[in-house]
C-alpha cells in the first residue's frame, strides 16, 4: 500500500487534533514544534499534510531549531522537496523573529556579572553565523554595557582582531572593562595559540591603559561555550 493511500487532509481530522484549533483550545505551549511549524507552512503537498512536511523539515535538521534558524531561503527551498519560495520565506522570517526576540531579551539585562551573562548577551549575535566574527562589549565601572562591537570578521576557520582597534573603542567610548568574544562555527571550544596570544596581549596593553580584560569568550554550537576567566587564562 502506498503511503497517499493513507492520506487523510488536516481538514479532516478530529477539531483537537489540527494544529491551528489545538492552538486555539489547548494554548500554544501544547504544540509540538512540527505542529508550530505546520500552522506557518499553511497547506502540505500531494499526498502530505503541513504536518508531515513540517515533520520532514525537522528531521532533515536532527529536530534542532538551532540548524533550522541557521537556513536562508534557499537552504529551505531544498531541505523539503516541493516547499516553495512563500513557505521558505515564512520560515526564515519567523526564525529570525524568534532570534530578534531573544536579543531584545537578553539586552535588557545590560549587567554583565559573569561569563554566562556575556554569552547570554552576545550570543543571539553570533549564533547562526557561518564565519568568524570577533566582538568586544565595552563595560562601565558598574560592568553595565555601554556599547557592542565588531571588530574584525572572518572565514569559517579564524579571524584577525587588532588590538589597537579594540582598544581605540574602549578610549572612545571612556570604558572601564572589555569582554572579548568570538564565535568558532565548527563548534570546537578549545582556544587556539593565536586566541591565547590575542587574549594576553589584549591583556597587558589595555591594563596600561588602567582598562580590564574582564573576559574573552569562545562561543560554540549548542548553547556552549569557553570562558578564559573561568578557565582561569586571565
Amino acid at each position: 500500500m502506498k503511503e497517499e493511500d493513507n492520506f487523510v487532509p488536516i481538514n479532516e481530522w478530529a477539531e483537537e487534533d489540527r494544529p491551528r484549533e489545538k492552538l486555539q483550545l489547548k494554548g500554544k505551549d501544547a504544540l509540538s514544534d512540527a505542529e508550530l511549524i505546520a500552522i506557518l507552512l499553511r497547506t502540505g503537498m500531494a499526498g502530505k499534510t503541513a504536518l508531515d512536511v513540517a515533520k520532514n523539515i525537522l528531521r532533515k535538521v536532527n529536530n534542532n531549531l538551532d540548524e533550522l534558524s541557521k537556513l536562508g531561503v534557499d537552504d529551505m527551498l531544498t531541505i523539503e522537496k516541493g516547499i516553495g519560495k512563500a513557505k521558505a520565506i515564512t520560515l526564515v522570517a519567523a526564525m529570525e523573529l524568534g532570534r530578534r526576540l531573544l536579543a531584545s531579551e537578553v539586552r535588557q539585562r545590560a549587567a554583565i556579572r559573569g561569563s554566562r551573562d556575556a554569552f547570554h548577551y552576545v550570543y543571539p549575535q553570533l549564533a547562526d553565523l557561518p564565519n568568524e566574527v570577533f566582538y568586544c562589549l565595552y563595560l562601565n565601572r558598574k560592568n553595565e554595557v555601554i556599547s557592542m562591537r565588531e571588530i574584525s570578521t572572518g572565514g569559517v576557520s579564524g579571524t584577525v582582531a587588532d588590538v589597537r582597534i579594540i582598544l581605540k573603542h574602549a578610549i572612545q567610548l571612556l570604558a572601564s572593562g572589555i569582554v572579548a568574544v568570538h564565535n568558532h562555527p565548527s563548534g570546537n571550544l578549545s582556544p587556539s595559540e593565536a586566541d591565547i596570544k590575542l587574549t594576553e596581549q589584549l591583556k597587558a596593553s589595555a591594563k596600561l591603559m588602567g582598562i580590564t580584560l574582564i573576559d574573552h569568550i569562545i562561543v560554540g554550537n549548542r548553547n556552549e561555550y569557553y570562558s578564559f576567566a573561568d578557565a582561569g587564562m586571565l
